[in-house]
């Protein structure tokens, strides 16, 4: 997955304009505690950054 796929489904399952400042102060465990803007500084791959916010929103395997 590119970041670009990461951020267009991100736009598609929180609110509008929502997902930048989610992404910005939200911290996922299973990131190792860090935002989604931090694990993409970190280099963790997109894929796995997306099953977090999926798992943190609890989002449905349709979705995955």
């Amino acid at each position: 997955m590119r970041e670009v796929e990461l951020w267009q489904r991100m736009d598609q399952v929180l609110p509008a304009g929502y997902a930048a400042t989610w992404a910005e102060h939200v911290v996922l465990e299973e990131l190792g505690s860090r935002t989604v803007h931090d694990a993409l500084r970190a280099g963790v791959a997109c894929k796995r950054i997306w099953r977090a916010v999926w798992k943190q929103l609890e989002l449905p395997d349709s979705l995955r």
